[in-house]
């Protein structure tokens, strides 16, 4: 099993999250980060730096995101690695909560 980044992600982008990575497993997408599956090692040291609390393990994951399961293993392998904290989109369902 592995965290995903679902919804509340899309628009914003925070890359917080990326910087603790300790295997770097996040992945920047036009829109919002995805996590590979495959490279998670469910550290959890993403979860809590997420101010807009989009990190989920796969078993926490809300009902109505499952489709974000796919999405991230789908997404993640076509987009580039991201390591570095950049500036985040800040659309308009943005909200942080930090």
């Amino acid at each position: 099993m592995a965290h995903i980044v679902a919804e509340p992600c899309f628009d914003c982008k925070y890359t917080d999250c990326v910087v603790v990575c300790p295997v770097d497993c996040f992945y920047e997408g036009a829109q919002m980060l995805f996590i590979h599956p495959e490279e998670c090692i469910d550290c959890e040291a993403c979860v809590p730096e997420c101010p807009v609390e989009a990190i989920f393990h796969e078993d926490n994951l809300p009902d109505e995101w499952k489709e974000f399961v796919a999405l991230n293993a789908e997404e993640a392998p076509k987009c580039p690695v991201i390591t570095e904290k950049k500036a985040p989109l800040e659309g308009p369902s943005c909200n942080a909560k930090k």
